[in-house]
């Protein structure tokens, strides 16, 4: 049992290489998948927010966009 013990602690200790890699990929893939939100939604949120500011302009406040 403790030969196991021993194995399964050497093998935790290489691991933390193959961790960080296999995290920054995952990070990456995230970063990938707000990146093409963004530029899907871009036009869509950019439309909204141009028609909520001349909804707002057209009230007769001082309203700049």
């Amino acid at each position: 049992m403790f030969a196991y013990m021993q194995a399964v602690r050497r093998h935790a200790k290489h691991d933390d290489g193959a961790s960080a890699v296999e995290y920054g990929l995952l990070v990456a893939a995230i970063a990938a998948v707000i990146v093409v939100v963004v530029f899907a939604l871009g036009s869509v949120v950019k439309s909204k927010f141009h028609n909520t500011c001349n909804g707002v302009r057209g009230t007769g406040t001082a309203a700049t966009c």
